[in-house]
């Protein structure tokens, strides 16, 4: 039963420090290590601040103050029954860099993460001095290509569909979140899943998933993409989006995404007046960082230092 998980299980101990932060009305749990300029790390679905925990230590050892975050909902920050729309998420993007007392920050964002850092970008310029989002369209190109790429970008989409079935969240933690691991796999590149580490990730994702109301936050975001597209908020939500970025960005992708499809991506940079690099990683998956952590942590720190 999903009752015995406690949010304990993603306090991991290692060469980093866990804290508990207020930002934006909630308390966030945060990772931290290393000194200097401010990198923020936000995770994915179904994912925790564990995503990053290779790229958090190779950042600090380059001279980086990293922090990964538990996003609204997640591992061990609050769980709010509401919040999980994109204005209030951005919000707790800046609200966390004054909290941990700076004026702008870093922001590398994976998946759902990179969402959150689009529109971090787009709502609070002076604050993210530099984005580098791995395996996320900009919003308004996902958005465009449900519509536009039925067979395509719709159909890989179809998991974001039945999250929109209410209590759909009891569903992703039966028999000790099976599902979640199920969908991971199939966002994985076919290389990474044979492999231990994708064993062990499988395994703390499936735990972390299963702490009382995590499910249920992870999902409420993607039913506010849903809910949105025919609301006023949404509306204005897009509005705000079409606004180019300043931010310099780098996006990188896999080439083997099943869940944001390359096509999709890839019109991104239309919406970035800064300067922007698209990297297409070969052989790899949605979950980069993961999939190809030297690789990514070399291209992130290029980007960073640049």
């Amino acid at each position: 039963m999903s009752a015995q998980v406690d949010e304990a299980c993603v306090l991991t101990e290692g060469p980093w420090t866990h804290r508990f932060v207020g930002a934006n009305g909630s308390r966030f749990h945060v990772v931290e290590a290393g000194a200097g300029p401010l990198v923020l790390l936000l995770h994915g679905f179904p994912e925790f601040w564990w995503a990053w925990h290779d790229v958090l230590t190779r950042l600090a050892d380059a001279g980086f103050r990293a922090v990964a975050v538990d996003l609204r909902g997640y591992g061990a920050s609050d769980k709010p029954p509401r919040g999980y729309d994109g204005y209030t998420m951005a919000a707790d993007v800046t609200g966390l860099i004054r909290a941990l007392g700076e004026r702008s920050a870093m922001i590398v964002g994976a998946g759902a993460g990179g969402m959150i850092g689009w529109a971090a970008a787009a709502f609070h310029p002076k604050m993210v001095s530099r984005l580098v989002v791995l395996g996320a369209a900009h919003p308004l190109r996902l958005r465009a290509a449900l519509f536009a790429d039925p067979r395509g970008q719709a159909k890989a989409s179809a998991s974001m569909l039945r999250f929109q079935v209410p209590r759909y969240e009891h569903v992703l933690t039966k028999d000790d979140a099976a599902l979640i691991g199920e969908l991971i796999r199939q966002w994985s590149s076919p290389r990474w899943t044979e492999t231990a580490e994708h064993a062990e990730y499988v395994a703390r994702c499936r735990e972390a998933m299963q702490i009382p109301q995590a499910a249920f936050c992870a999902l409420e975001a993607y039913r506010w993409v849903f809910r949105s597209a025919l609301r006023l908020q949404g509306y204005r939500f897009v509005k705000l989006m079409q606004k180019p970025l300043v931010t310099p960005t780098l996006q990188m992708h896999g080439e083997l995404d099943t869940a944001v499809l390359p096509r999709t991506a890839q019109g991104s940079g239309r919406y970035v007046i800064a300067p922007y690099e698209w990297r297409l990683i070969p052989e790899v998956g949605h979950f980069l960082h993961q999939e190809a952590p030297d690789l990514v942590t070399g291209e992130i720190l290029r980007w960073l230092k640049a």
